[in-house]
């Protein structure tokens, strides 16, 4: 079962993508695309696949990792370091507008897969590479996991408390590469359709988070100070964090000096609070924040949390509950949006998350989720090895 939220012609009709991929990061990537209507032919291992399928079994025995990355692809078993896979991958290619890989360190080369090799032989094949410290420089061949790439761009420096650092609780570095593979690819197709250049697009996780990181790079290279771990609060604004309510926890916001003279004069009901020379300035409220987050601290503790919401919301200053990730699956704004669309997955069917970004006119396609090899005999009698298929299945080759 495919299902397509809508009839139009999704953008990416036509395209077609082949992807030898694992993990998380070129997953996403190509995952968006099949959203958009690409086909995406996804080579996988003929002895057990992707491993990330194996990474637990939440979702009625799929993993939560590759039902959420692989909807709507097309898997085929080939082993592409024999002769017979090459050449069955060679004429995939034939026809292919994208290659994605995120192979290990120097094994696209090997394959004849990097991108000089492939231009000379598949010119409008847009080849797009994912890599964990990137294809050249020191640390090349080096392999990457996200948590090392969060160690190594200082993330962990600003995740946690200020006396224990914490990972992000998500594949962060990976789906960052993803999302500027994906950026990348769109780019690169628009590219070949407006000019008929093609580019190689390369995007590699430490880059990718990087990126992400420039705010605190650039706040502490310029003024020598580090931002400080500070958990749930802001590093560098104040009141900016949990408070604690009657029953509860919530987090409110104050953005600028408008905000927070309302907080005084609507929620702490002090307006003289907001010319407190503690308190006047930004800077004043971080060097002062524990005095100030007491001062808030009194006032909320006496609320149960809807009143305190309620009364934060009249006078606008932003808030939120503090949620917990089975709030979110019945979090009223995707019901109310109708973000939730079921898709099928190996064995059963599942709720999954409509694309977030909404394109007027185009609905998304939200394909099944495909058991291991599910369309490896379609593909090949496509390429006209129907009548080979058991040959090649008995040499292990799919």
């Amino acid at each position: 079962m495919t299902r397509t939220l809508a009839a139009e012609t999704p953008p990416l009709d036509g395209i077609t993508v082949v992807s030898l991929e694992q993990a998380v990061a070129a997953p996403f990537a190509t995952r968006q695309l099949a959203d958009l209507g690409a086909r995406v032919i996804k080579i996988e291992r003929p002895d057990g696949g992707d491993f990330a399928r194996g990474y637990d079994e939440a979702v009625h025995g799929n993993a939560s990792y590759f039902v959420w990355l692989n909807r709507g692809k097309e898997s085929l078993t080939l082993d592409v370091k024999s002769e017979q896979g090459r050449q069955i991958l060679t004429e995939l290619l034939d026809t292919a507008d994208v290659l994605v890989q995120n192979l290990g360190p120097g094994a696209a080369g090997r394959l004849g897969l990097d991108p000089a090799t492939l231009a000379e032989h598949h010119p409008r094949v847009i080849p797009c590479s994912v890599t964990g410290w990137g294809s050249t420089g020191p640390w090349a061949n080096r392999k990457a996991y996200d948590l090392l790439v969060q160690c190594e761009t200082g993330l962990l420096s600003v995740t946690g408390t200020a006396e224990h650092m914490a990972k992000v609780g998500i594949s962060v570095a990976d789906i960052a590469a993803g999302m500027y593979a994906h950026s990348g690819i769109l780019t690169a197709l628009l590219r070949r359709a407006t000019t008929g250049a093609v580019s190689a697009v390369e995007v590699s996780l430490f880059e990718a988070l990087a990126e992400w990181m420039s705010n605190p790079v650039y706040y502490a290279h310029y003024s020598g100070r580090t931002p400080p771990r500070s958990g749930a609060r802001h590093a560098t604004i104040a009141p900016y964090g949990p408070f604690g309510t009657a029953d509860g926890t919530i987090l409110l916001v104050v953005q600028n000096d408008r905000e927070w003279r309302r907080l005084c004069a609507e929620v702490l009901g002090g307006p003289a609070i907001a010319d407190d020379t503690r308190f006047a300035t930004n800077s004043a409220r971080l060097a002062h924040r524990d005095e100030l987050d007491t001062l808030i601290a009194i006032r909320l503790s006496a609320l149960p949390t809807s009143q305190a919401k309620q009364l934060l919301d009249d006078a606008g200053i932003a808030n939120a509950g503090i949620n917990d990730v089975a709030d979110l699956a019945t979090h009223p704004v995707l019901a109310g949006r109708h973000r939730w669309h079921e898709v099928g997955i190996p064995g059963a069917t599942m709720q999954a998350l409509q694309p977030p970004v909404d394109l007027a006119g185009v609905a998304p396609v939200m394909g099944d989720v495909p058991a291991l090899g599910a369309h490896t005999d379609t593909i090949l009698a496509e390429l006209g090895h129907g009548d080979r298929i058991a040959l090649l299945r008995a040499a292990h080759v799919v």
